[in-house]
């Protein structure tokens, strides 16, 4: 908490707009009671439909003269939840020591009215100009008639969420300056994609790195996640703070994933589990990338492959059918559209994998001494899946493989069903099928704070060699599903394509992993079609960068 900060709790009162669709609450309950139906603005009206030209300009007028005089409890009488609106109003200035606040609004939309705030914070004799834009709806009363500033989580600043607090005092942690692994300062300018990870890293080690707090205007989330900060005052003495991250990697991966909306990449070196590269594409500011938690459609082909040579099922020269379609209890499987059947001699485990055949794993996983169960052993057992205990040095997830009966037990196979990956848990998935060893990815050394990183038993030689070879075909064989993006790429090579079907959606999610030489990548892009289409070309991009 700051030094002398008194916080007022955004919550249920200290609420600002997030978009037109955001909480809902405040709607239903601020516009059936009218909001501010007394007070400055008059008695209440019987007009009815959404508030014409005049009535915008002549609320947001109001509502900004009040505003920029400091007049909150006025000011809230504008608004459709006016109780919300005055707790927010007046830790403006109380809290966040907002003063000298000067609004400009801009051409109106509708109903919806952009406009930027200019104002001077300060603090125990410091002080910094603040600007920044926002906007916000004018709304009818649905009992008063009046037309009425729709009151939501960003009019008073647009990266406040629910719940969260604004505040200006010390900095709740040191700055850091984060460096790559060959000292490169990383910062959020430079590399958009790596804010919250810096933000991550700034509350998790900046007291270790050595730095002092500065003062700065922050906002503080009720989530818990790290602090935003937006202005700063003073800017304290940052730590140090060496990552593994390589800038070059990194600035391929930010470039590779602003070309396809809702894409995440990482990029881990399969030698020793360190980040090479995280990036993502997002609206929100989700690290999808280590957090992540959907289907990874057919690069989970390769844990299967795995499980089925160490099982003794099959090799990757051994026989593997791909049929048209395959029937796994009353639920029937088919591959994607153009590729062609094969069930000669010639149809291989290796041919299933580098054509992307779902048919050849589905009539595979019912053979002794596979169980329900098996696919699940050799995520957690090889591979480090699953079991919680990555320590990476921010939030991320280890992916998970249940044990599943019934028509799941097939679609686990393929990469639907009830298994969840993130682009990380993929790019470990590969640096575990080509080294033969599991090394759990990591940011920040765990020499850093003692952390103990996850272990497994890894793979055997043969079957590790089998893996390789066979992400090898699919990137450079004739028939391979991934050799028009790798193409060009030099180096010892391979990759998987996946999609994978989501509920609701009409479009498949795009997946892909490889590799190149020392480095390991895998993207997913939400609604991005086919591996190739959109993951294809970012992970291809980091590798070209990085490999």
């Amino acid at each position: 908490m700051p030094k002398g900060v008194k916080v007022a709790v955004i919550g249920g009162v200290f609420a600002v707009m997030v978009g037109g669709a955001g909480y809902g609450a405040y709607n239903i309950v601020s516009a059936l009671n009218g909001g501010g139906a007394t007070g400055a603005a008059g008695p209440a009206s019987e007009r009815t439909g959404p508030p014409d030209a005049d009535e915008v300009e002549e609320t947001t007028s109001k509502f900004f003269a009040a505003w920029e005089k400091g007049e909150a409890a006025q000011a809230s009488t504008y608004t459709d939840n006016d109780a919300a609106a005055e707790a927010l109003l007046s830790s403006y200035g109380e809290s966040a020591h907002i003063t000298g606040v000067t609004i400009t609004p801009g051409a109106a939309r509708g109903t919806t009215v952009p406009f930027t705030v200019k104002a001077k914070v300060s603090y125990e004799g410091k002080s910094k100009p603040l600007m920044y834009k926002s906007e916000l709806t004018v709304v009818r009363g649905r009992t008063t008639g009046r037309a009425l500033v729709d009151w939501q989580p960003t009019v008073v600043h647009p990266q406040l969420k629910r719940d969260d607090t604004l505040v200006t005092g010390e900095a709740a942690n040191p700055p850091i300056e984060a460096v790559d692994r060959d000292g490169a300062v990383l910062t959020k300018e430079k590399y958009p994609s790596l804010g919250p990870v810096l933000d991550t890293l700034r509350e998790r080690y900046g007291d270790k790195a050595g730095g002092e707090p500065g003062v700065e205007l922050s906002i503080r989330h009720a989530d818990e996640s790290p602090d935003t900060s937006l202005l700063t005052l003073s800017k304290g003495r940052p730590g140090k703070l060496e990552t593994t991250l390589s800038s070059s990697a990194q600035a391929a991966a930010e470039k590779a994933v602003r070309k396809y909306a809702n894409s995440s990449v990482v990029a881990v070196k399969p030698s020793t589990g360190e980040v090479l590269a995280v990036a993502n594409h997002r609206d929100d500011a989700f690290n999808a990338a280590f957090e992540g938690r959907v289907a990874p459609g057919s690069t989970m082909k390769i844990l299967t492959a795995a499980m089925l040579i160490d099982n003794g099922v099959t090799t990757m020269n051994g026989p593997a059918p791909c049929p048209p379609t395959a029937t796994w209890q009353s639920q029937t499987f088919k591959n994607l559209d153009g590729l062609k059947p094969d069930e000669s001699a010639n149809a291989t485990l290796a041919s299933g994998f580098l054509r992307s055949c779902n048919t050849a794993f589905i009539k595979l996983v019912d053979e002794d001494p596979l169980t329900d169960a098996s696919l699940t052993a050799e995520a957690e057992e090889r591979f480090g899946l699953g079991r919680g205990d990555w320590k990476t040095g921010i939030v991320s997830f280890d992916g998970s493989v249940p044990a599943s009966a019934g028509p799941d037990r097939a679609a686990n196979a393929i990469g639907q069903g009830q298994v969840q990956m993130s682009p990380l848990n993929m790019a470990s998935v590969t640096a575990t099928a080509i080294t033969g060893t599991f090394r759990q990815p990591y940011l920040v050394s765990p020499a850093l704070d003692d952390r103990q990183l996850a272990t497994a038993k890894g793979l055997r030689a043969s079957t590790a060699a089998q893996l390789k070879q066979m992400m090898r075909l699919t990137a450079t064989s004739a028939q391979g599903t991934a050799v028009g993006v790798m193409s060009g790429l030099g180096g010892d090579i391979g990759a998987k394509t996946g999609s994978a079907e989501v509920d609701g959606q009409a479009t498949s999610d795009s997946w892909f992993t490889g590799f190149r030489n020392d480095v390991a990548a895998a993207a997913m892009t939400e609604k991005g079609g086919h591996g190739g289409d959109a993951a294809g070309p970012i992970v291809a991009a980091v590798l070209r960068a990085a490999g």
